[in-house]
C-alpha cells in the first residue's frame, strides 16, 4: 500500500525499538500466509534477543494483498490462509523448541503472540487457544461486537492467559475543535475512498469539500467502514472513548491517527495523552 510503511515490518520494529527504551513494540501485523513460520520465528527471536521483554508478535490470517503479490511473496507455497492454524502451530513449535528444526535465535523466546482479526475466524481460534485477541475495529465496525462476543464466550484458559484479553484498534483524531478534527479526518477518508476505487495513494492533504468528491453510495460505504472513528475536541473524544470502552470491554486500545500534517498528528497524540491522564 503506497500510504502505509508496512512491507518490512520486522525491520521497522527494530528501528523503533532501537530509538526507544521502555515501550513495547509489536506487529499489527505479520500476515502469516505470506511468510515461512521459521523465518518469522528467527526474525522475532532476533528482535527479542536485542530488545528483551519489549517485543510483541501480532499475526493475521489474510494475505492482506492481491493474489499476484501473494504469489510473488511465497511462489509455489502461496496459501489463501486456510492453513493458518497449522502455520500458527508450526510457529509456536519453533518458539517452544519442540520442532524437528531449530529457530536460532527464537527457540525458547518469550514473545507474546496476538491473533488479529476483522471477522470471526481469528476470534474463535484465539479463544480456543487461550490467546489474546486484537480486533480491527478501525475498518470493520459492524463485525466488532459479534467477533468480541464470539471470543469472550468461547475463551479457554491457557497457561499464559487465564482470562480473555482484548485489544481493539480504532482511529482517533483529536484537535482543539470538532471542526478542525473533522477537517483533519478528511485525509483518512480520502485514503479509504481511494482504496474502494482501487486507486490507493499516499496520504493526501485535508480537503474542505470531501462530499463533492464522492457519490452518495461511496459516502454511505465510507461512513459504514469508518463508523468507529473517534473524531473531535478533547471533551467529545473523551466521551466517545469511554462509550467505546464500555461497549467493547476492551483491555487495551490501539490508536491509529492518519493525519497528513505531522505536527497536527503529534498534537492529536498529545491531546489524547492528556485525555487519558498520561
Amino acid at each position: 500500500m503506497p500510504g502505509i510503511a508496512s512491507s518490512a515490518t520486522s525491520v521497522v520494529i527494530g528501528h523503533v525499538a532501537a530509538h526507544t527504551s521502555t515501550i513495547r513494540v509489536g506487529s499489527g501485523g505479520i500476515m502469516l500466509p505470506n511468510h515461512s513460520p521459521l523465518v518469522i520465528a528467527e526474525q522475532f527471536g532476533t528482535l527479542e534477543a536485542m530488545f528483551p521483554g519489549r517485543i510483541d508478535l501480532g499475526l493475521g490470517r489474510a494475505p492482506g494483498t492481491d493474489q499476484r503479490t501473494a504469489h510473488a511473496l511465497r511462489g509455489a507455497n502461496y496459501t489463501n490462509g486456510d492453513d493458518f492454524p497449522e502455520q500458527l502451530e508450526q510457529l509456536q513449535a519453533y518458539f517452544q523448541g519442540s520442532g524437528p528444526v531449530r529457530a536460532i535465535p527464537g527457540e525458547r523466546a518469550n514473545i507474546p503472540i496476538w491473533l488479529l482479526g476483522s471477522s470471526g475466524f481469528s476470534a474463535r481460534l484465539s479463544a480456543q487457544l487461550g490467546m489474546p485477541f486484537a480486533f480491527a475495529s478501525h475498518f470493520s465496525l459492524e463485525n466488532t461486537l459479534p467477533a468480541l462476543k464470539l471470543y469472550y464466550e468461547n475463551f479457554q484458559p491457557s497457561e499464559d492467559y487465564k482470562e480473555p484479553y482484548v485489544m481493539v484498534a480504532v482511529n482517533v483524531i483529536v484537535a482543539e475543535t470538532d471542526e478542525e478534527a473533522e477537517l483533519l479526518a478528511t485525509s483518512i477518508k480520502q485514503s479509504f475512498l481511494n482504496m474502494m476505487r482501487n486507486t490507493p495513494t499516499q496520504l493526501q492533504p485535508p480537503v474542505k469539500n470531501l462530499d463533492e468528491l464522492m457519490s452518495p453510495y461511496e459516502k454511505a460505504v465510507l461512513e459504514k467502514q469508518l463508523g468507529s472513528t473517534i473524531i473531535g475536541s478533547p471533551i467529545n473524544v473523551k466521551r466517545k472513548l469511554e462509550s467505546f470502552l464500555d461497549e467493547t470491554k476492551a483491555d487495551e486500545i490501539m490508536v491509529s491517527t492518519m493525519v497528513y500534517d505531522h505536527k497536527a498528528r503529534l498534537y492529536s497524540h498529545q491531546l489524547l495523552a492528556e485525555i487519558i491522564g498520561l
